[in-house]
């Protein structure tokens, strides 16, 4: 890796001043805990930014409030802070899982909420160094005019891996967007476009402030998912589940999916599987539904048919132990 460009570290304390700050420097970037930034930054990828706004020291962003209805989490809250405080464990247990899933524990106690959910999409032909990017001509993502996965594709299919999305867009997960116009509140999956190039469907100077998750009474939801070794890697397909039974018959269902598509995927008709029991002829007509809407391509080292079929797996494997009571999905 090369050195890191020259930039200016700016540390605003409250969100005015920091949207102030990304006013005046269009070409700024904002750091959270910068595990993913500063090591694209040292490769070259994407612009060398004038300034970094570093978002730590604003104190309405580091907080989790909220009961078992509703949850707030500020978008610099740690995620090993996510994942250890005790009303996420007890109310909101697959959120809980998901940030004690991501990368090992040094990571966790720098990443922020934020950066996991406005993380860059990866490619294996985009998240290399420089020298190798240049000797490929480049890609759809950045520098180049083609994209490598798809040739003749003028949509980038490089991958979201996040794994706070899923979870909490099965939560009716929200967003508070601070931009130009002042705050906002738009539902999480409006947050992500579905081009992997222009990932995130923010104006240049909008930042995420804050996210609000919502469990409903009687939800069960739990978060799992693949990779290729047990800590650090990125998910090569990571699956949330939330379910309510209504006695014996599926009562409400979400579904959402990482790792094999563009954008964080909350899986649509899954209403249309309620009103009876979890059978196979049920996780059948499930199994359809994923495969219809998972869009996995040659962007990691595995095939897309693999992710594909691990993230349907993952799915059936979690509806069956949530509708059977069970909570804990095992980490791989």
């Amino acid at each position: 890796m090369e050195l890191l460009p020259p930039f200016e570290l700016l540390r605003p304390t409250t969100v005015e001043q920091a949207l102030a700050w990304r006013l005046e420097n269009p070409n700024s970037r904002l750091l959270g805990g910068g595990t993913d930034l500063i090591v694209n930054l040292r490769r070259g990828i994407g612009e060398a930014p004038q300034a970094l706004i570093d978002l730590n020291q604003i104190d309405e962003m580091t907080v989790i409030a909220g009961d078992g209805a509703a949850l707030r989490i500020g978008a610099s809250v740690k995620l090993a802070a996510l994942a250890a405080h005790p009303l996420v464990r007890a109310h909101y247990p697959g959120l809980a899982q998901a940030a004690a899933s991501v990368a090992a524990a040094t990571q966790r106690n720098m990443a922020t909420v934020g950066g996991n959910l406005c993380l860059d999409t990866r490619c294996i032909f985009y998240n290399q160094s420089e020298w190798w990017r240049a000797s490929n001509d480049y890609c759809l993502k950045y520098g180049g005019s083609k994209c490598h996965v798809a040739p003749k594709s003028k949509v980038c299919y490089a991958t979201f891996s996040g794994d706070l999305a899923p979870a909490l867009l099965v939560l009716e997960g929200e967003v508070e967007i601070i931009g130009r116009g002042g705050r906002r509140t738009a539902p999480l999956a409006e947050l992500y476009s579905r081009d992997g190039r222009d990932y995130l469907s923010l104006a240049r100077e909008e930042f995420v402030c804050s996210v609000t998750a919502r469990a409903a009474p009687g939800l069960r939801a739990a978060y799992d998912k693949i990779r290729v070794r047990r800590a650090i890697e990125f998910p090569l397909a990571g699956v949330a589940v939330a379910l309510a039974r209504d006695g014996d018959k599926l009562g409400a269902l979400r579904v959402a999916v990482t790792g094999t598509n563009p954008w964080p995927v909350l899986l649509e008709e899954t209403a249309a599987l309620c009103g009876g029991g979890v059978d196979e002829a049920l996780l059948q007509r499930f199994d359809a539904l994923l495969k219809a809407q998972l869009m996995a391509m040659k962007t990691t080292f595995t095939s897309g048919h693999y992710r594909r079929r691990a993230a349907t797996v993952l799915a059936r494997r979690l509806v069956r132990r949530l509708f059977d009571g069970g909570y804990m999905g095992e980490t791989r």
